[in-house]
């Protein structure tokens, strides 16, 4: 048995979904009396909110367990949470005896009673996936920056033969409009400008007959709020009501995250995407047609079971019908459960390597000739962070691109500015003010 904590801290690992997870725990931990922790190694609780899509996201969850442990021989309490607590459940304890609780995606709502249990000397264990939405008893929000995470729709029933999100996060889930539409509320009068409307699938959200372009129009009509994006997009749930959304409603920024993951119609159906190469890029057209300055980015997969020289020659293909402004691509990556696990003709490491330094090298390309396109030109940029020099502040264009500048703005103002340089990451830039003087 030992002391209740008093302070926490937690360590959100893989996508935009676990980083509003991790936002929302150390509410709820904030809202039970506890007070955040700087870092791990000050904390009496730490909670490693983890990621289970790729295989070493997972091993570096179990590797910060063990890094948890202080030169004195002490340790805080130590919560695994997010996903690969919901895959390994029981397992997850057996791994290692530093793990003092185990608590799934949709389960959090219960950290605290559970964090009590702990301290108490058990060992408590809940991967339930409940009816009733985790989001009906967390609290209401309380703070937020400039920009906010906020996560709509859960899951996903699209089974994907590589992924483990329907086993992890359960079958697609929307929320009802009116709590997301009340926490939009929430973190705008908490100073966001910006909100990031987040799913699995979240273009699937719908709440009865209304789907995503009506909640994107209800978020715009609220004060305060500025930009809104969404992500991440399944292509087969991309209606033309929201396409049309990208055209007609000012708030909702020019960037897409569509992810493609092949160009080979014979891996994609091996995954078991829904889309074709030509129905891709049919969609994005339709896209393009309706706001021709949007910036397109995808995810990537490459080595996948069965993959030829030519199935990756397919992908580069799309990679230059698309020119993406940016994207994310990774090496096939087993995950236990899943069809794709054990198919016949695994991919060899190195050629997987081979091909992905090949794809990103191409991706590059085009994501440094995006940014090369806008040099010279005036656009607004969101401060959102402070620069590593002497007055140099960070900031977002609507297209998502990073700009350097030096200002005496602070983090939350919106100000022009002109782009000087570019660079496949980001883009140098001056005050609009400094350029016409």
């Amino acid at each position: 048995m030992t002391a209740p904590p008093k302070t926490y801290h937690v360590k959100s690992f893989g996508c935009q979904m676990n980083v509003y997870d991790g936002e929302r725990m150390a509410e709820l931990l904030g809202a039970n009396g506890m007070t955040p922790a700087p870092d791990s190694t000050s904390a009496d609780l730490v909670v490693l909110n983890t990621c289970h899509i790729r295989e070493k996201a997972a091993d570096r969850a179990y590797s910060d367990v063990g890094r948890l442990r202080r030169k004195d021989g002490s340790r805080p309490l130590i919560a695994l949470a997010g996903c690969v607590a919901q895959a390994e459940g029981e397992e997850a304890k057996r791994r290692t005896k530093m793990i003092d609780m185990v608590v799934g995606p949709q389960a959090y709502h219960r950290l605290p009673e559970m964090v009590a249990a702990a301290a108490a000397g058990s060992r408590p264990v809940d991967t339930d996936m409940p009816a009733i939405s985790k989001f009906d008893v967390l609290p209401a929000r309380r703070r937020s920056g400039p920009s906010a995470f906020l996560t709509v729709q859960e899951g996903c029933d699209k089974f994907c033969t590589y992924c483990v999100v329907p086993y992890t996060r359960g079958a697609e889930v929307s929320r009802p409009a009116a709590d997301i539409v009340a926490e939009a509320n929430a973190l705008a009068t908490g100073g966001a400008r910006e909100i990031t409307l987040l799913g699995q699938n979240v273009n699937a959200w719908s709440d009865g007959s209304a789907g995503l372009d009506h909640l994107i129009r209800a978020i715009a009509r609220i004060d305060g709020v500025e930009r809104i994006r969404y992500m991440t997009s399944h292509p087969a749930d991309m209606t033309d009501a929201l396409i049309a959304a990208h055209a007609e409603v000012p708030q909702l920024m020019p960037y897409l995250h569509l992810p493609v993951q092949a160009g080979s119609d014979r891996i994609l159906q091996a995954m078991n995407r829904s889309h074709s190469a030509a129905s891709y890029l049919h969609t994005i057209e339709k896209v393009r047609a309706a706001r021709s300055d949007i910036a397109i980015s995808g995810d990537f997969i490459v080595g996948f079971p069965g993959e030829t020289e030519n199935d990756f020659a397919a992908t580069l293909e799309i990679v230059d019908d698309v020119r993406y402004a940016a994207a994310y691509s990774f090496k096939y990556s087993p995950r236990p459960g899943t069809p794709a696990a054990t198919m016949p003709d695994q991919v060899p490491a190195e050629v997987m390597d081979d091909r992905l330094q090949r794809l990103q090298a191409r991706l590059a390309e085009h994501s440094l000739a995006f940014n090369r396109a806008t040099v010279g030109k005036a656009t607004t940029i969101l401060i959102d962070r402070k620069g590593r020099l002497p007055g140099q502040m960070i900031g977002k264009t609507p297209w998502l691109q990073s700009v350097f500048v030096e200002t005496d703005a602070s983090i939350g103002d919106m100000i022009d500015v002109v782009t000087t340089t570019a660079h496949p990451n980001s883009l140098g830039g001056v005050l609009a003010t400094a350029k016409a003087a």
